[in-house]
């Protein structure tokens, strides 16, 4: 593994808008009225969490940590309280009522699939009594409010480009996005991609053998500069292909893992291991990923309004929000990198929420 693929310390996830319908393009600042949701600190807070998990059936095991065992409940009681100003109030009857008839698609790994399910509880959580439905096709998952005829939906796309099954190789090509993606992603309301945790992958997790960008073939390269042609790929099908009138775009990069306890200095811990406070903010000690100067760089370029949610920070401040032994693995397992539910992807989606709604 190359240098820059240093453990999954992170980048940045998608950012708040100040307008609704933004006309520029670019990256969309990640304040509310001048004030830097990004920088503060997480405070107890008893009214939380938003939901509890035994009243949203259909959490994945691997993110239901109380069922699995996890003995410590104050991890779920901490809300986001940035520096400046206050976060508006997560209200999912306004995010049915609003976006009744339209889809919203979460599009990346299963940091995606983590955010989407939490989203869908925070949902199902504001009207327990609406029917839904939840359809699991191939790597689609799609969860529906008939009475809103609102659809939150999951599609399992790790690199975001393309992934072709040559005769005796898998070839991940750079610049190339699949016509069946185009064709999902077009005509639905919010799109959150998702992309980076898999490109440090190696050996048998690796799900490809050779790397492919125009003719050139590669057996394997950089992969901070695979990741930035390949985001720039995205970037391209996004500048030619979306209305902001009618699509608001978010990028959801990766969020940090805590599986290097040297990260924030604790001589008596290795990993997220029986972790149970978060750090105190406003800054995180460790060091930030290269990935989200790629990122925001990028954003910045792009002719197109696209939306980055900013809670890198926020999520390296909770080394305790993750399932550690309480996830998929159970006691044989180590997960660092996905975060229990209830959790800090709700408030992840809090930050949606408020970009959603801004007026």
């Amino acid at each position: 593994m190359d240098a820059f693929a240093v453990g999954a310390t992170t980048i940045a996830l998608l950012v708040l808008s100040v307008l609704y319908q933004p006309v520029h393009g670019g990256l969309v600042g990640s304040d509310i009225n001048g004030c830097d949701v990004s920088h503060g600190n997480w405070v107890f807070d008893d009214s939380y969490p938003f939901y509890a998990a035994p009243s949203c059936p259909f959490i994945e095991n691997e993110f239901d940590c109380i069922k699995n065992g996890r003995p410590d409940k104050d991890y779920l009681k901490y809300r986001w309280q940035p520096s400046a100003c206050n976060l508006p109030k997560f209200d999912g009857s306004r995010i049915l009522t609003e976006f009744r008839g339209k889809s919203i698609m979460f599009i990346g790994d299963s940091l995606s699939l983590n955010q989407w399910q939490s989203l869908t509880c925070m949902l199902h959580t504001a009207v327990p009594k609406a029917k839904y439905t939840l359809v699991r096709t191939g790597g689609l998952s799609t969860f529906t409010f008939p009475e809103y005829n609102l659809k939150v939906l999951f599609s399992r796309n790790a690199f975001i480009v393309d992934i072709v099954a040559s005769p005796g190789a898998r070839v991940l090509k750079l610049d190339s996005i699949s016509t069946q993606d185009e064709e999902l992603w077009l005509g639905i309301e919010v799109l959150i991609f998702n992309t980076w945790h898999w490109w440090l992958h190696t050996g048998r997790k690796q799900p490809w053998d050779l790397i492919q960008v125009g003719k050139q073939t590669y057996t394997d390269m950089n992969r901070l500069v695979a990741y930035e042609k390949a985001l720039n790929t995205w970037a391209s099908w996004v500048n030619s292909n979306v209305d902001p009138n009618k699509t608001k775009v978010f990028f959801q990069g990766v969020s940090p893992d805590h599986s290097n306890a040297t990260e924030w200095s604790d001589p008596k811990a290795i990993n997220c291991n029986a972790q149970s406070k978060p750090l105190p903010g406003p800054d995180y000690p460790g060091k930030a990923h290269p990935a989200e100067e790629v990122v925001e760089k990028l954003l910045r370029s792009m002719s197109k309004p696209v939306h980055l949610l900013d809670v890198t920070t926020l999520s390296q401040l909770r080394k305790d929000g993750h399932p550690s032994v309480y996830g998929l693995g159970g006691h044989r397992g180590m997960d660092c990198s996905h975060w229990c539910l209830a959790g800090v992807p709700d408030t992840w989606n809090v930050l949606l929420y408020a970009a959603l709604t801004q007026n």
